[in-house]
């Protein structure tokens, strides 16, 4: 069985809910957390776990991805302090969905988490910070895993776009798209979450239910509480198999 550590984003867009295999990690102040065997955590916007052996918490990781990835290498920290390391990070919420391939109401589980952002602009475009020779804007989830997700809650697995600014105009989407054509969504937390699980040894998994189309701000048409029921309904199916999953094996 894998432990599984996840974070809860409080933001209007980004809503995030996130598992814990562990009775006592750490956790910001403002979340409500029941740790062990058959828990039950409650996240923002109403969002509800229900978890057997693997036990449940959520914590609030914070907007953004610099704030995830310092709540969740915290969380990470003391649980390898304490000898009791994760096997798993679970970054999940919801975000905006390229049309129309990610409708609204719908599930998306990443097989690449990219922060399509960090980098340079030049006269010739943008320029990753890979590209640069930098560092890394790419982190893979196990692919046997997302294949296993993907199969148990009804979802289409593509890549998933971090950004620090939420994309708000048909120019910039097209733009995303041209550069990461596999691109199913957008969210701000999960390269920050994928950064501090690499940097312990820790596999990611990320989750995205999509509640607006990524591109004009709409707020008429965003479906949130639709995209929270999705989410919630998608961890109803996903914890049996983040249980029976071992990283071990792989």
């Amino acid at each position: 069985m894998a432990r599984a550590f996840g974070a809860l984003s409080l933001e209007s867009d980004e809503t995030a809910l996130g598992v814990v295999g562990r009775a006592h990690p750490f956790r910001p102040s403002g979340t409500t957390a029941h740790g062990g065997s058959g828990a039950t955590a409650h996240g923002g916007g109403g969002a509800t776990a229900h978890g057997g052996a693997l036990g449940l918490q959520v914590i609030a990781a914070g907007v953004g991805p610099a704030l995830a990835a310092a709540s969740t290498a915290s969380a990470l920290t003391v649980a390898a302090l304490q000898g009791d390391p994760y096997d798993l990070v679970v970054s999940a919420g919801i975000g905006g969905g390229f049309q129309p391939e990610a409708g609204v109401g719908s599930l998306v589980v990443a097989d690449e988490i990219i922060a399509a952002d960090l980098g340079a602009e030049t006269d010739d475009g943008f320029v990753s910070v890979t590209e640069l020779g930098f560092g890394t804007v790419r982190h893979h989830p196990p692919r046997d895993l997302v294949r296993l997700v993907g199969d148990a809650v009804g979802a289409r697995t593509g890549a998933v776009l971090t950004v620090s600014t939420v994309t708000g105009t048909a120019e910039r989407a097209r733009a995303l798209r041209e550069r990461h054509p596999t691109a199913l969504a957008e969210a701000m937390e999960g390269f920050g979450v994928a950064e501090a699980a690499a940097a312990q040894g820790v596999p990611v998994l990320e989750v995205r239910a999509i509640s607006n189309p990524v591109g004009p701000r709409d707020r008429a048409a965003w479906r949130i509480p639709d995209a929270l029921a999705a989410l919630t309904e998608g961890f109803g199916k996903l914890l049996p198999v983040l249980e029976s999953w071992n990283r071990h094996d792989q």
